[in-house]
């Protein structure tokens, strides 16, 4: 069971090695998790949840197609960056 606090820790480390300018996808962070489809897909909730949350306390940017979105009302991919 992977936690929450590990899940950011490793999400917000995916991004700042990204560096300023470039996005990952949140499937990244649950890739790094786990290999196994099924396990990393079961993550993806929890992911986007937590990347939610960074993205409220301004330590993450949220976009779909360049532009700054909130992930809880956005519908299909979204990247994840460091916040302008």
């Amino acid at each position: 069971m992977v936690t929450d606090h590990q899940i950011s820790q490793i999400l917000l480390e995916t991004v700042k090695n990204r560096g300023p300018g470039k996005t990952i996808c949140p499937s990244e962070v649950a890739r790094s998790i786990s290999s196994v489809e099924a396990e990393w897909r079961s993550l993806m909730p929890q992911v986007r949840t937590i990347a939610g949350k960074l993205a409220e306390a301004g330590e993450l940017s949220i976009t779909q197609r360049g532009i700054e979105v909130d992930i809880k009302t956005a519908k299909g991919p979204v990247r994840l960056g460091l916040p302008k």
